[in-house]
């Protein structure tokens, strides 16, 4: 049986995969197992979500199963993921709730679940909830049965921790920002100009249908022609549940979570920040961030794909900053977990205090042709495990010559493999990675 858990917590169609009757097991299950590691207090638990019509269900579900099993609910309403992570932590609480399926699109959700403090669980504890799925429990009753409660000021004590970890105020920058009409419609906005900046909200009006459809951070298209048309200093997109963050300069060229990272580590390396000169990345970093971090003396490590990963890394070696091309950037020392709001504050703040445009920050990094193909499967361990596939992977790293590399990744979260080649030029990575995907659709 394939594990509950993704890369991102549990995720599918929700009312098909991701059924109420399975939000509130879930819920249940994780109150119990973290009330079993202290019960020295009623376990408290903050819920979140996006905006997606299925989470006024979800959060339904979840929140009945939370009480159900004796926990006190604080319900945050419509919040970035790493506000959920900041409220956890800042309130005391347990557990934390996310209902999100991030980038996917609408149909689909999600449940990711924070520990006390604000941190993702280890896959261990995720399997002791799973496994709780199926195990019978007493419930209980009368005034064990747990409360429920609104945090109403949660957007504004988010933003406060948000400006207090802004180091130069953004006045004097016009900027577009892509709330994906995801759940930092209203955080987003609101912290930008409190910060200095003169903000023009593009995506903002979510009706519960229409979040990621078509913009943010998946969809640059609508925020550079935004930009060009505002005369913007820069934009920035965030995903459905703003835990990502790509940029875009004043010409309208895309500037990713590489860049943005670069841009970053150089400027925490100056003030000090940049524990043991090392930025933590992910093996789909572009081999072009690895020569430009080399060339000013910033050692990089590098995980498996996936936030927790990066995570896990950042606090073994106390390093300072790390992320994902995709533009989830953490900073452990603010925030534990990735924080789209947080890495376009800091990226702005920098553009802001050296007074230079985000395309010549950025340029300190050259990126090497990077082609990347989704192949939809039906069965990713099939493709990992075929050997006609690894005998494609070597002729193509052999045609390659060692002037660029491979990779294939099954998605932790939906029915892909991810092929990615980089090459010396985009035409010879597009024609490696479409022979690639071609062999990897075949195998069943």
């Amino acid at each position: 049986m394939a594990r509950l858990f993704g890369t991102d917590g549990v995720r599918g169609l929700a009312n098909g995969d991701l059924t109420p009757e399975l939000a509130l097991s879930v819920a249940a299950s994780a109150a119990r197992v973290l009330a079993a590691r202290d019960r020295s207090h009623r376990p408290v638990a903050v819920v979140g979500r996006d905006p997606r019509a299925s989470g006024e269900m979800l959060e339904a579900a979840v929140v009945a199963g939370l009480a159900s099993a004796g926990a006190d609910v604080l319900r945050v309403g419509v919040q970035p993921t790493p506000a959920v992570a900041y409220l956890v932590a800042t309130l005391g609480a347990d557990l934390g709730v996310m209902i999100s399926a991030s980038h996917n699109p609408m149909p689909d959700n999600g449940i990711k679940l924070f520990a006390a403090g604000g941190h993702k669980l280890p896959d261990g504890i995720e399997d002791e909830i799973e496994a709780g799925l199926t195990a019978g429990a007493a419930r209980p009753t009368a005034a064990g049965i747990g409360r429920v409660s609104d945090v109403d000021d949660a957007v504004d004590r988010y933003s406060e921790h948000l400006l207090a970890a802004t180091p130069h105020p953004l006045t004097g920058l016009r900027i577009v920002v892509d709330c994906a009409n995801g759940a930092a419609f209203l955080a987003a906005p609101e912290v930008y100009r409190k910060a200095g900046a003169e903000v023009i909200a593009i995506h903002a009006e979510p009706d519960g249908i229409n979040i990621n459809e078509g913009c943010g951070s998946t969809h640059l298209d609508q925020l550079q022609a935004a930009v060009a048309e505002h005369r913007a200093d820069l934009g920035v997109a965030h995903d459905g549940d703003a835990d990502r963050c790509l940029a875009v300069d004043a010409s309208g060229a895309v500037v990713d979570g590489d860049q943005i990272m670069a841009v970053l580590a150089l400027a925490m390396a100056e003030s000090g920040e940049l524990t043991h000169d090392t930025l933590v990345t992910t093996v789909m970093s572009n081999l072009g961030l690895h020569l430009a971090m080399r060339e000013h003396g910033v050692r990089l490590r590098t995980t498996a794909v996936g936030d927790r990963y990066v995570l896990e890394e950042l606090r073994a070696g106390g390093y300072a900053l790390g992320g994902e091309q995709s533009g989830h950037v953490v900073f452990p020392a603010l925030a534990t977990t990735g924080d789209g709001l947080l890495t376009a504050l800091r990226l702005m703040s920098r553009v802001a205090e050296t007074g230079k445009p985000l395309a010549e920050l950025a340029a300190v990094m050259r990126r090497l042709p990077q082609v990347l193909v989704n192949v939809r499967v039906a069965d990713k361990t099939a493709v990992v495990e075929s050997e006609a596939v690894r005998d494609a992977v070597d002729a193509v790293e052999t045609k390659l010559g060692g002037k660029g590399r491979v990779l294939l990744r099954p998605s932790g979260t939906e029915q892909l493999v991810r092929v990615m080649v980089e090459a010396p030029t985009e035409d010879i990575a597009q024609d490696a990675a479409d022979r690639l995907a071609d062999v990897v659709s075949t195998i069943s």
